[in-house]
């Protein structure tokens, strides 16, 4: 696993998960290059500045399980791990961060290569940002803001949502004082992870990210402010947000839900010096996917442990991106009477969650077609789905009536897809094919001996098999698939011919699930009341 933001880089050249771009890139066209590719890319010659640009490193399942060097599914393992486990920082006096400094009226961030993402952005935006705030009561905060620059000095900070370091700008404001914080842009993902949970007040997301990694995060004192910087970071911008207040427009911004924005009232942060380390790359993180996906993990996080709580046994987890990996969930489960509807109860208290679907282990959560599947032949709509009104709201979703002056509430839902205890279960055996784990297409593909001729079987052979058959249906049922198994020698027509003969002797039944018995046997299914 690696444990730095150029280490991973290299990790992702080894499994193909980058390319490099060296024709001359327009910076405006960036963002839209990365959408259209299947890996994340490097910008090494980009028009009119010294700098390369990376951006998507974390907009997929497989760079973020690189990153954490781990299947997807267990990163949600290790940030419990960062939670329950955290390592505090390191602090170092030396790093690549402080490699080159810049202070002073020579700060310039026009010469950084800010890209634009959206059409209707406000402008160029800062993404990938590590902000660091310490307090003295509540220690180190880390968070991730977007920061549009407005002018060579200064830049906007996107904090409209109550989160800690809003509390702690508030605090700093009725002071009259700005609030030092640094800005980390080009770090491991761990921090990427933890900067956007949702952590109490005095949790330190850095010694969560330590926690992740398993060895603690090293941290390192900035030169024109008292707040420390990440050591390795490739671009740090030690900076003050000023106490104007949220009394300035800025945006549009385009969000997490794949849509724009409104205009957002946003206070002002002042960049006093820029260091980074020799050769630095500018991560341009990729707006919205690379905002979404590292968020997945946070919540399967927050529903395993709401989950656990409630006493049910959880097998896997799709905090899905259609869902903008904050509002939907799958979740496959082990079930005991009533635990369908009880894991909807508890996945639906995490802050978030909207709509949750509630599976068997036998369903892939990461396939949506064995999902719709699952609600398709398992869910009665009277039965089976929960509403819930009167929630609380993200107020980003627009789908919601916003009344002014009051905070809106939403309505989540739950549909219960396992299968009902009341149902046989062989209602619900999938069609599998016989033979599937023991033949192979491509072994068949190509030229090969003449065809063998037929075996001729005699009535007497017939008749030999069928008494065969009789005694083993007598003692167990089977499938005819278990039969000509088991009497593969005899050949796939003699074992049909055989159960024929014992048909047409009016001999042969079958019990409740379809396997082949003799009539009147305890084991024959007994015809439906009031059928003949």
């Amino acid at each position: 696993m690696s444990n730095s933001f150029r280490q991973f880089i290299e990790d992702l050249r080894a499994e193909g998960q980058i390319r490099e771009i060296t024709k001359p890139t327009d910076i405006r066209h960036i963002a839209a290059l990365v959408d259209q590719s299947e890996t994340a890319l490097i910008f090494s010659n980009v028009i009119g500045y010294d700098m390369p640009v990376v951006s998507g490193l974390t907009n997929s399942r497989d760079r973020l399980a690189i990153a954490m060097g781990c299947e997807f599914n267990e990163i949600e393992g290790r940030l419990r791990a960062g939670i329950d486990r955290p390592i505090p920082p390191r602090m170092v006096n030396s790093g690549p961060a402080r490699e080159i400094l810049i202070e002073g009226d020579d700060v310039d961030l026009y010469n950084l290569p800010v890209p634009l993402f959206s059409v209707r952005d406000g402008g160029p935006m800062m993404t990938a940002g590590i902000t660091l705030v310490e307090d003295p009561d509540l220690g180190l905060n880390a968070g991730i803001y977007r920061m549009l620059v407005k002018d060579k000095n200064t830049t906007g900070i996107d904090v409209v949502t109550p989160n800690n370091l809003r509390k702690l700008a508030e605090k700093a404001f009725a002071k009259g004082e700005p609030l030092p914080i640094s800005v980390n842009i080009g770090t491991h993902p761990s921090s990427l992870i933890t900067g956007c949970f949702k952590a109490a007040p005095g949790v330190d997301e850095i010694a969560m990210a330590g926690g992740m990694l398993g060895e603690a995060v090293e941290l390192t004192p900035c030169k024109t402010i008292s707040t420390p910087c990440i050591a390795d970071a490739e671009i740090v911008l030690e900076a003050e947000l000023l106490p104007t207040g949220w009394t300035k427009p800025e945006g549009r911004f385009g969000e997490f839900t794949r849509l724009m924005g409104g205009l957002h009232w946003n206070p002002h942060v002042r960049i006093k010096a820029i260091s980074m380390r020799k050769n630095p790359m500018y991560y341009a993180l990729h707006m919205p996917w690379e905002n979404i996906w590292p968020s997945g993990p946070i919540y399967e996080a927050a529903v395993r442990r709401a989950l656990h709580e409630a006493g049910v046994q959880v097998t896997a987890v799709n905090i899905t991106p259609g869902g903008c990996c904050h509002w939907h969930a799958v979740i496959a489960i082990k079930p005991l009477p009533g635990d369908g509807k009880n894991a909807i109860l508890a996945s639906l208290s995490v802050a978030d969650m909207k709509h949750v679907v509630i599976v068997d282990e036998d369903i892939d959560v990461f396939d949506g077609m064995d999902v719709e599947w699952a609600i398709a032949t398992r869910v009665q709509a009277d039965r089976d789905v929960t509403i819930i009104s009167g929630a609380r709201s993200k107020p980003l979703d627009p789908s919601l009536v916003i009344t002014p002056g009051k905070i809106p509430t939403t309505s989540k839902m739950g549909i219960d897809a396992t299968i009902s205890d009341e149902l046989p279960r062989e209602r619900f055996e999938r069609i599998t094919y016989a033979y599937a784990d023991e033949v192979n297409l491509d072994d068949m593909l190509g030229d090969g001996p003449a065809k063998e001729a037929a075996p001729e079987v005699s009535d007497e052979d017939v008749a030999a098999l069928a008494e065969k058959i009789r005694e083993v249906i007598t003692e167990q049922p089977l499938y005819f698939a278990e039969l000509a198994e088991r009497f593969s020698s005899d050949g796939f027509q003699t074992v049909a011919r055989a159960l024929g003969t014992i048909h047409a002797a009016e001999e042969l039944w079958q019990d409740k699930v379809g396997k082949f018995c003799l009539v009147g046997s305890e084991f024959a299914a007994q015809p439906p009341q009031g059928r003949g």
